[in-house]
């Protein structure tokens, strides 16, 4: 069957710019990439990866109550206390690994 439907989508620049750098480098387009995804739908008779909130996602202070920011605080002093930090390095270097930063 030959291809001749056309999907649109707007994403930013820089998400865009990565993925295609990507893809590129695996020998794909973006508009087989995007036909492995649709395909990958049907066969999963959904999305083909959990979708789930990051419950470990950094928290906006500016969101919090003065009881929320306490309860965050103390989660960060528990941590320190049980050793469960990293130092700068460490972080920059998994940002590097994990995203390229």
């Amino acid at each position: 069957m030959s291809k001749s439907a056309t999907v649109f989508a707007r994403v930013e620049p820089n998400i865009k710019e990565q993925s295609e750098t990507i893809l590129n480098n695996l020998g794909l387009s973006m508009s087989n990439a995007i036909d492995m995804y649709l395909r990958q739908i049907i066969m999963n008779k959904g999305i083909p990866f959990e979708v789930r909130m990051n419950i470990n996602a950094p928290v906006a202070m500016g969101t919090l109550s003065k009881k929320e920011f306490d309860a965050e605080m103390a989660k960060g002093l528990d941590d320190i206390r049980a050793g469960r930090t990293f130092t700068a390095a460490e972080v920059r270097a998994e940002m590097e690994r994990d995203f390229g930063l």
